[in-house]
C-alpha cells in the first residue's frame, strides 16, 4: 500500500479564467525547492523513501465533461482497490467529483471537509453541470455521502443557501468560525483544499480573488485538528499565471507536507 499523489491538469471547466491545469507541476515543484526542507511540522521526514510516491499526472489528452471524469473516476478507483491512498493536486475543482466519487465506492459513509470561499453548490453555471462551481452538488446528490462540512465560505447567494439546506450541508462561513474547533466527523473523511479559501494576502495564485479569507496558519491547524479519520485528500484551484514569486506555490507545497503527514500517520504508522 502507498501514498500516491497524483497531478490532474484539468482547467477546461473553470468559469472565469484558465491556468489551474499549470498547478500540480508547479506544486511539485515548489515541494522539491532547496528554499525549504522535506520535514513535516509533525517531524515526519517526507524524503523518506515508502512514505509516498510521485504518480506523475493524469494524461487526459484534452478530455472534456464526462469522458475526463470518468479516466479520473476509473483510475483513483483502480489505485484505491489496491488499498492505496491518494491526493489529488488540480487542476480546477470540477476534478473533486469524480475523485471523491470513486473514494465513496470504496469507504461506506464516506464524510467530506471542504476548505473553500465558494460552496460550489451550483446545480450548473453557465450551462455546465460539470462546472467547477457545482462538483459538491453532484456529489450530495447521488447519495453516496454521509455528511458534509464547508470551512470559509463567504461567497453564498441565494441558490446556493437553498441547496445548502437541500442537501443539509454544514456550513462554516468565515464571518463566524467560533464553531469549527468542534468539527467532528464519524467514519472515514475526504479533504478537498481550493486554495482561494485563503485571503488573497496569503494565496495570490487564484483565479477568483476573494479577500476576508483565511491565514495560512488557520488553514494549517484546521487540518491538523479536525476529528476524523483523514483517507485522501486534494489541492486545487492553483493558477500559477497569476502567483507572484511562486509564493502560492510554496503554500500549496506547504498543505500538502501535512496533508501527506496526516494521511500516513492516520493509515500507515
Amino acid at each position: 500500500m502507498t501514498l500516491k499523489i497524483i497531478g490532474l491538469p484539468q482547467d477546461n471547466n473553470s468559469s472565469f479564467m484558465t491556468g489551474p491545469a499549470l498547478g500540480p507541476d508547479k506544486i511539485k515543484e515548489a515541494l522539491f525547492s532547496d528554499s525549504s526542507n522535506m520535514f513535516s511540522e509533525t517531524g515526519l521526514d517526507l524524503g523518506n523513501e515508502g512514505i509516498w510516491e510521485d504518480s506523475g499526472n493524469l494524461n487526459l489528452n484534452n478530455l472534456k465533461g464526462q469522458a475526463a471524469f470518468s479516466k479520473i473516476r476509473e483510475t483513483i478507483l483502480e489505485l484505491l482497490q489496491k488499498g492505496d491512498h491518494f491526493i489529488g493536486l488540480g487542476g480546477d475543482h470540477s476534478v473533486s467529483w469524480p475523485i471523491i466519487d470513486a473514494h465513496a465506492e470504496i469507504y461506506s459513509s464516506l464524510n467530506i471537509l471542504h476548505v473553500d470561499a465558494h460552496p460550489d453548490l451550483y446545480d450548473s453555471l453557465l450551462d455546465n453541470k460539470y462546472s467547477h462551481a457545482s462538483p459538491f452538488a453532484r456529489l450530495m446528490e447521488s447519495g453516496k455521502i454521509k455528511k458534509l462540512i464547508q470551512v470559509g465560505i463567504r461567497t453564498l447567494n441565494k441558490h446556493q443557501r437553498e441547496q445548502a439546506e437541500r442537501f443539509d450541508v454544514e456550513i462554516h462561513e468565515m464571518r463566524d468560525l467560533s464553531r469549527v474547533d468542534k468539527i467532528n466527523f464519524e467514519g472515514p473523511v475526504f479533504c478537498s483544499v481550493d486554495l482561494d479559501a485563503l485571503d488573497p494576502a496569503f494565496a495570490p495564485g487564484v483565479s477568483h480573488f476573494e479577500p476576508g479569507g483565511m491565514s495560512t496558519r488557520y488553514l494549517l491547524d484546521l487540518l491538523r485538528t479536525f476529528k476524523g479519520d483523514l483517507v485522501g485528500a486534494d489541492i486545487v484551484e492553483f493558477n500559477p499565471r497569476r502567483d507572484f514569486h511562486d509564493l502560492t506555490a510554496m503554500v500549496g507545497a506547504k498543505i500538502l507536507k501535512e496533508l501527506i503527514s496526516r494521511i500516513f500517520i492516520t493509515n500507515y504508522n
